[in-house]
């Protein structure tokens, strides 16, 4: 399973390190030590987490989100196979993107949830990186 620092976290909700530092101090979001003693947020929860923060719209730090060359940073928050096609579903900050793409593509990505990935928009196509 993935795991994110809190800085890591922060790139990926789209705020800064110390609002993803004081959200996981009051406990809205799980983390863990690792042997270092840093603080880790797994990617299931990191995943989850985003799209409440998402959906609540109300972030501490209201930074306008920006895209250069159309990507899209985030972590994975959900994926729904079928038997040919599937579709990946990215919260960057704010942004939910979703993406149709084949089956094999997810696999040979080896796309999870929880995994930081990046989607890249060309007119009406998004186009999943993995991180």
């Amino acid at each position: 399973m993935h795991s994110y620092t809190i800085g890591q976290a922060a790139r990926l909700l789209g705020v800064s390190p110390d609002t993803a530092r004081r959200w996981a101090d009051a406990g809205r979001v799980a983390t863990h030590r690792d042997d270092s003693g840093r603080r880790l947020i797994e990617g299931r929860d990191l995943a989850a987490f985003s799209v409440e923060l998402a959906k609540s719209g109300s972030g501490e730090e209201e930074a306008p989100y920006t895209s250069a060359r159309n990507a899209f940073p985030g972590i994975v928050t959900a994926i729904k196979l079928g038997d040919v096609a599937a579709q990946v579903e990215i919260q960057a900050g704010p942004h939910r993107l979703v993406s149709l793409l084949t089956r094999e593509a997810v696999e040979e990505l080896g796309l999870e949830v929880g995994m930081e990935a990046t989607a890249r928009v060309k007119s009406t196509n998004v186009h999943i990186d993995r991180a």
